[in-house]
């Protein structure tokens, strides 16, 4: 079975494109390939009842729900918007990835 690649990855700093969290920026926290979607850091908080285990209190505690991958860009910090990117081969034969306005790496 083929795993699936995406335009994002962990640690990807992304923004929401559509939605109800639409032009918030976050980190990527978890890809979820099966889903097609995205965990990001402080976005598309729900909540969930949680039931006491041990010495762990129960309770309501908020967590990150996922995006769905189509609803997030990579996020360029140099031309401050969400962009498209393009893969350009480094000298060394590496790939990175690059915006595609500006052409400045996007690479963590």
């Amino acid at each position: 079975m083929q795993t699936k690649k995406y335009h994002v990855a962990k640690g990807d700093t992304v923004m929401v494109i559509a939605g109800k969290e639409k032009a918030k920026t976050g980190k990527v926290l978890q890809v979820l390939p099966k889903k097609d979607a995205v965990i990001v850091e402080g976005l598309n908080m729900v909540k969930r009842h949680v039931r006491a285990r041990g010495n762990e209190p129960g309770g309501i505690t908020e967590k990150e729900a996922a995006l769905h991958v189509s609803n997030v860009q990579l996020y360029c910090t140099k031309c401050v918007k969400p962009v498209r990117t393009k893969v350009t081969v480094l000298e060394n034969g590496d790939k990175q990835r690059t915006c595609i306005k500006c052409d400045s790496s996007l690479e963590n």
